[in-house]
């Protein structure tokens, strides 16, 4: 069931090598979540309502090939690990869709819209490929729940650096290399992206070990282990809840390139002000540990959630000319946003030993692609939510926006999240695994032999 004793502290050299992984990840989910809405409406040339379709409309196959991937993921067998080789074997894919999809192909609109679906599902498949082992491995590095949510915090800081990296430099990075040219400077940005993320995701391999081995039994159907997915409430609560503060998080990450742009009308400070966001929540998800000393996951979560509810209201109020102001509640509510990452996927990590507990069999990647599953279809609302109230209120792409879009865009940056985050919180009410129960179970497993 475990290799050596799961339960041992990791090292700090093992927890640094699994967080940058999250980085290559993020030099690429960084780009969606604060540019790729705006690539596609500003420079691929499609319009609003288009993409927010698109966006949705891809999510359905993820529906079906996350959940795929966990059942392949759970029953690959070599001498490396079940999750480990998915860092190299996904890593060269990742790289090539990331180039694809920010290619500007010379088509017409209709031509345009069917390669943008095409790279898009692309660039999916490859992400759930590689990303969905790699939140398993979490899983099976260590059962001590206090290092679980250690290691979920390395592995969202390091998250948070590589979102920090792509809004800082991207925008510069791609008139750096485009010298005038937008769309060739997006194709080489993210040529360089995926040279990174692979350097990354092989460094990840070589220093990560996999501890907890999955009980020696008679292999169970893919249905089976789906099945037993919607047995266990406090997976579904989690997946309920994830995709919520998704749909919270991405709303505002995308809406911030069209709030500067088209409401403050200062283009100028888009990057700074995603990079601002991107160290609070890189802050918020180191300062974790420190705070489950002293509020349980569920109640930190919670107090977390509400705050960000009531800052995102006060957003609304603030005038566009008070860019200090701005910036300041954005950064405060960064901070209460970076603990959710670490928190959840920590206890992800909890539900799936809950899993092993009543059903005899451990499917550590199925639990995780669902986390992957949920994050994406997040994302992928509130895309869908951004580009069709964009497409009914009138923005037109490098225009001066009418007062209903620019109504439209404030809205999407501060009430409609306002709305999810306290939604979060009355989802978070049915979590039921406390520290006590996860002590009866690892005793029950016997992972601390």
């Amino acid at each position: 069931m475990q290799q050596g004793s799961s339960s041992q502290p990791l090292s700090f050299g093992e927890k640094a090598g699994y967080a940058v992984g999250d980085t290559a990840s993020n030099l690429y989910w960084g780009v969606f979540s604060g540019f790729l809405l705006y690539f596609y409406t500003d420079v691929f040339g499609l319009s609003p309502a288009a993409v927010g379709t698109m966006l949705l409309v891809t999510r359905i196959i993820d529906a079906f090939t996350d959940p795929m991937m966990g059942a392949l993921a759970d029953r690959t067998k070599t001498q490396f690990g079940k999750f480990r080789p998915y860092l190299l074997w996904g890593a060269l894919p990742i790289a090539s869709a990331g180039v694809l999809t920010f290619t500007v192909p010379d088509l017409d609109e209709g031509g345009k819209l069917l390669y943008a679906y095409g790279t898009y599902i692309l660039m999916m498949l490859a992400y759930t490929f590689i990303n969905v082992p790699y939140g398993a491995l979490l899983g099976v590095m260590t059962s001590n729940s206090q290092q679980r949510t250690m290691l979920t915090s390395f592995r969202f800081i390091g998250a948070f650096s590589g979102g920090i990296f792509v809004s800082q430099y991207t925008l510069k990075l791609v008139e750096w290399f485009g010298q005038g040219d937008e769309k060739l400077g997006w194709q080489l940005t993210m040529v360089l992206y995926g040279v990174i993320a692979i350097l990354l995701f092989v460094f990840t391999f070589l220093v990560t070990k996999e501890r907890i081995k999955a009980p020696q039994k008679e292999s169970t159907p893919i249905k089976q282990d789906i099945l037993d997915l919607f047995k266990n409430k406090p997976w579904v609560v989690l997946f309920c809840l994830a995709l919520i503060v998704m749909v919270t998080i991405t709303l505002r990450g995308s809406s911030g390139t069209y709030y500067f742009k088209y409401y403050v009308e200062r283009e100028d400070l888009i990057g700074d002000f995603l990079t601002i966001y991107m160290i609070s929540l890189a802050i918020g998800a180191a300062s974790t540990p420190l705070l489950t000393k002293f509020l349980d996951k569920k109640k930190l979560l919670m107090v977390l959630m509400s705050a960000v509810a009531v800052l995102s209201i006060l957003f609304y109020f603030v005038p566009k000319e008070q860019i200090w102001l701005i910036f300041s509640i954005h950064a405060a509510i960064g901070l209460c946003l970076g603990p959710k990452s670490p928190l959840v996927f920590s206890m992800y990590a909890d539900t799936a030993d809950y899993s092993e507990y009543k059903t005899g069999r451990r499917a550590t990647a199925m639990i995780f692609s669902a986390a992957a599953f949920s994050q994406k279809l997040g994302g992928a609302v509130a895309g869908a939510m951004i580009g069709w109230t964009l497409g009914a209120l009138g923005y037109v792409a490098n225009q001066a926006q009418t007062s209903g879009s620019e109504q439209g865009i404030l809205l999407l940056m501060t009430v409609v999240p306002a709305i999810f985050a306290a939604l979060a919180v009355f989802v978070v009410r049915f979590y039921s695994l406390d520290e006590a129960q996860m002590k009866m179970l690892h005793s029950a497993l016997k992972y601390d032999q």
